[in-house]
């Protein structure tokens, strides 16, 4: 099953923004998970996260199916996951 990844770091303004619209897609039925860059470096890497707020959409083994960055709408997330 897909899922997005959703890499932030609390020192980031934009995402204290955008963090309510991701808790919306998670409340909505989306499988979202958290992923603070500063503690979890190895993901970061892996997923070759260079700004946040980023979310990554992936495949049930993990394989990153695309990329968002920056603040979107709810919308505009759902529909990614969705595409």
């Amino acid at each position: 099953m897909n899922k997005l990844l959703y890499f932030t770091a609390s020192w980031c303004q934009p995402c204290k923004m955008f963090g309510p619209t991701m808790d919306r897609v998670s409340q909505s039925g989306i499988p979202v998970q958290k992923i603070d860059i500063d503690s979890n470096r190895e993901l970061s890497q892996k997923y070759s996260i260079m700004s946040v707020p980023t979310v990554v959409k992936v495949d049930g083994q993990g394989n990153a199916l695309g990329k968002s960055v920056g603040i979107k709408s709810q919308q505009d997330i759902i529909d990614f996951y969705n595409g």
